[in-house]
């Protein structure tokens, strides 16, 4: 079966590498998955035409039903268009979907452009600290529990490991979903996928540069005592300083 991880280049006229046949869906996600990772990486550029699925579905062992299956994923995330007699051609980059998890974990499966890294925390710059403060004003009990219950977790388990991250992720979510706001929850899986893979970058190639987690301390703290403006504050600082650490590793 094609491994959801595995995005090496492979030979022939296309770059993506024989693997054995699999089933259902989890096969339909690894095609998608494949082609993606070989978008996101530049394989395929913009506007370039992909090879027929004649030669992708033999390329990879697979029927090419599922492989027009998977490549209905990459066209529900705007990634390419399929037209009947032109092929499926790659879209332009402003018509791609950045902000899917899943399009997230394909660029992050690589080396990421480091325009996209930017973006990210542009992003996150613009929406969390305001959300910390709106948190501040409306959070309940049950939202501070949340919190509390992350942070307890992102301190047992480290940044440095996927139950850490994934306790990083629920932090962030608590926070969005305590602003009582459908839009900004909404918003919650595209941070919290970009908050972990910027997170699991920074440690590619060595330990964190530093322990983020008084940083966020120093947001639910200020959650917790209702105080708006620190809450906005501390969670500026957060993320620019996630930012510096970040900008560190991709200087390296």
């Amino acid at each position: 079966m094609i491994a959801p991880d595995d995005a090496d280049a492979g030979n022939g006229s296309t770059p993506l590498a024989r693997q054995p046949r699999g089933k259902g869906r989890r096969l339909r996600g690894a095609i998608a998955h494949k082609l993606g990772v070989a978008i996101l990486s530049g394989e395929y550029a913009p506007g370039e035409t992909l090879s027929s699925e004649t030669v992708f579905a033999e390329t990879l062992d697979v029927s090419r039903s599922a492989y027009r299956e998977g490549i209905q994923g990459l066209i529900a995330k705007g990634l390419v268009e399929s037209r009947p007699k032109t092929g499926t051609r790659v879209l332009p980059r402003d018509r791609w979907n950045l902000l899917d998890p899943d399009v997230l974990a394909w660029a992050f499966a690589g080396e990421p452009d480091p325009q996209l890294v930017r973006s990210l925390f542009e992003l996150r710059l613009i929406i969390e600290p305001a959300a910390a403060g709106i948190a501040a004003a409306k959070r309940d009990r049950d939202d501070i529990k949340r919190m509390k219950d992350a942070l307890a977790a992102m301190r047992r388990h480290s940044l440095a490991t996927e139950p850490g991250r994934t306790a990083d992720r629920q932090f962030h979510d608590a926070i969005l979903r305590a602003t009582r706001n459908d839009a900004l929850v909404v918003m919650s899986a595209s941070i919290g996928a970009a908050v972990a893979w910027t997170t699991q970058f920074k440690q590619r190639m060595r330990a964190l540069p530093r322990n983020p987690i008084p940083d966020h301390v120093l947001v639910y703290d200020a959650i917790v005592a209702a105080d708006v403006e620190g809450a906005t504050a501390a969670m500026r600082r957060l993320v620019e300083l996630a930012l510096e650490d970040t900008q560190s590793v991709m200087a390296v």
